[in-house]
């Protein structure tokens, strides 16, 4: 790399592919939760043990979560890592399942704001991984040591064909922001001669993409997202700004009842959210029309995620586990999103020279 290259390190190499790992970690926790809370609910809420023993969630989260760090420590391969996801994802999510017993006197696992806490949690995560990502473009040192990563695994066990595709668009994109030509070679050699490998995790996330029905992979479902999302924040500022101007207004007859909240710390969280969306999410519907480049896209799924979880953060406060029928709905719209950003990025990002991957 060039001497300017080498200065500018930085405190920590950040892993190009590190941010999916960090999410599906997340995923899979919010699924154990989910699971958990279903399975007690059926099956009455039995006690493993007996007698005074009584082996709580707890344990096994630490079990699990062991067993990924050590995992992650003593194994190389991308598989042993997607492993290591998996158990702490499971292990976080028992954790997180008994929430209530760790901040109440009384052991409540039934603690009302507990959902709420595993809300806010989740979110310091995912928030705090797409910081990490964010926070500046990847470096051309950074791009080759995720390249040359993905080739440790080829040397180890080989590579499926779409981790070398990666390895390789990741040493081109080192190339373009400065990473010496040897360097860039040599790691380029090295995804290159590397024995070619089967992936049956791949093939199943691909057959279960498949499974998608093509009219949500169509383009057309942005403009609607877009602005459904700027007309939802826009009512959300008036509807909110009029119950605080009028300290509160509940009216009913018959027919209607009309209830606008006052001056609380839900309405306040509410109008932030609604206002932080409308500033990105009106700009970048009304730069869609206007540029080619990904910026408006990703803008506007940064307003769609900014609306969802803080509108979810409420509705988890005062309505609990019911919340999730409105985060499920923000999250279709935050998925739809996220497949479009992917497309646009693969279409924009640069490709290896012809003939690479033989």
């Amino acid at each position: 790399m060039t001497e300017q290259t080498r200065v500018r390190r930085g405190p920590i190499t950040r892993n190009a592919t590190g941010l999916t790992s960090a999410e599906a970690f997340v995923i899979i926790a919010i699924a154990t939760i989910l699971l958990t809370r279903l399975y007690l609910q059926l099956t009455g809420y039995p006690q493993v043990g007996g007698g005074d023993l009584h082996i709580a969630h707890a344990l096994w989260s630490g079990a699990l979560m062991m067993l990924a760090l050590l995992v992650g420590w003593m194994v190389i391969g991308s598989r042993p890592r997607s492993l290591a996801v998996v158990l702490g994802g499971i292990g976080f999510g028992l954790f997180l399942d008994e929430v209530g017993k760790f901040v109440t006197k009384d052991n409540d696992y039934f603690y009302g704001p507990a959902a709420e806490i595993m809300y806010i949690l989740v979110c310091l995560i995912l928030a705090g991984a797409r910081l990490v990502r964010a926070i500046r473009p990847l470096s051309a040192r950074e791009c080759l040591a995720s390249s040359a990563a993905i080739a440790t695994d080829g040397v180890a066990r080989g590579l499926p064909d779409h981790r070398r595709e990666i390895g390789l668009r990741l040493v081109e994109y080192a190339r373009d922001r400065g990473a010496s030509t040897d360097d860039v070679e040599h790691v380029r050699a090295l995804l290159l001669s590397a024995a070619r490998a089967t992936d049956r995790g791949y093939r199943a996330r691909r057959w279960a993409q498949r499974l998608i029905p093509n009219v949500f992979r169509s383009p057309k479902w942005v403009p609607w997202v877009g602005w459904l999302l700027v007309a939802g924040a826009v009512l959300g500022l008036l509807f909110h700004a009029l119950g605080i101007a009028l300290g509160g207004y509940f009216y009913q007859d018959s027919h209607v009842s009309i209830h606008l909240a006052g001056k609380t710390p839900a309405t306040i969280i509410l109008m932030v959210g609604a206002a932080l969306t409308l500033a990105m999410a009106l700009p970048a519907m009304i730069a869609l029309r206007r540029t080619t480049t990904l910026w408006p896209l990703r803008l506007l799924r940064t307003g769609a995620l900014v609306f969802t979880l803080l509108s979810a953060l409420v509705h988890f406060a005062t309505e609990g586990f019911a919340a999730l029928i409105t985060l499920s709905i923000g999250l279709f719209g935050l998925a739809i999103l996220s497949y479009q950003v992917d497309v646009a990025a693969q279409r924009a990002a640069p490709r290896p020279p012809t003939g690479s991957a033989e």
